[in-house]
């Protein structure tokens, strides 16, 4: 069994995604039946949709289409991380709505295509703390130099819990760094921070590499984070450049041999039902 908290569902016929213009492969639809034929062969149970930066007049019709598409009988879907912009004035009331709506679980601000600036404005960290003592989580997705910006976030907020992305966004294919390495422990110290093992296969050499390749990744992560605070994504269809959806899946296998069955739960079902009260 294996709940996916990261699935990103793409249908430009539906919202507008500017940045895709650039983005090579990945500059498609993904759509949620592709997606949800090939999980539940794999055995994924239950997924959540991570915000997938949409234009920013698309931020609630995305929410909304997910949401429709949850409603369908046997799909997967169980929420939605929606996008924000707590840079805005129009935060507060965009939060209002969120919280009447169960079907969001949390939100995301990626940080890495901001300038880093964005992050330490007053009025964001003051929105920010809005989140403070309610059921949303907060996702950060940033680059290994900018651990020390998520930590700062993180030691300002005690009250929310926080999932950091994808590892932490390694450079898999040049190697371990001690920078990462380190960015990672530092973070690990703060109790409300969660890790997600995701991503990995993507910032990995995709014509080069196995389940070695992206061990010490993975291990150094529960390692420092615990068994307690890992939760599983597929980051679909981004791992498809790495190979797709039931490479990454049998990587994750691979890379949970020789642990025990309650740690290998909780890292792929029990946390995530925990954190967001499912």
């Amino acid at each position: 069994m294996l709940f996916d908290s990261h699935l990103h569902i793409v249908d430009r016929k539906r919202l507008a995604y500017p940045w895709l213009a650039k983005a090579g492969a990945l500059n498609r639809d993904s759509l949620y039946e592709d997606y949800a034929r090939e999980a539940k062969r794999l055995g994924i149970t239950d997924t959540l949709h991570m915000e997938v930066d949409v234009a920013e007049s698309d931020i609630e019709r995305e929410t909304d289409y997910v949401k429709s598409l949850s409603s369908d009988p046997g799909n997967l879907l169980r929420g939605a991380i929606a996008a924000c912009r707590p840079e805005s004035t129009d935060f507060p009331a965009y939060l209002e709505r969120v919280l009447a709506d169960p079907f969001v679980k949390g939100f995301r601000r990626v940080l890495h295509v901001v300038p880093d600036d964005v992050s330490e404005g007053a009025l964001f960290r003051e929105n920010l703390k809005r989140l403070g003592n309610t059921r949303l989580t907060f996702d950060l997705c940033v680059l290994p130099h900018q651990i020390s910006k998520a930590v700062a976030l993180i030691d300002l907020n005690p009250d929310i819990s926080f999932v950091l992305d994808h590892c932490g966004v390694p450079a898999v294919k040049d190697g371990l760094s001690e920078s990462w390495s380190s960015g990672i422990a530092e973070v690990s110290k703060r109790q409300n921070v969660i890790v997600k093992i995701s991503g990995v296969v993507a910032y990995a050499d995709s014509d080069n590499w196995s389940q070695e390749t992206l061990r010490p990744f993975v291990e150094h992560c529960i390692a420092s984070f615990g068994w307690d605070r890992v939760i599983w994504g597929s980051d679909w269809p981004v791992c498809t450049l790495g190979g797709n959806l039931s490479t990454w899946v049998a990587a994750t296998h691979a890379l949970m041999q020789g642990v025990s069955d309650d740690e290998r739960n909780r890292l792929y079902h029990l946390n995530a039902k925990r954190l967001w009260s499912l």
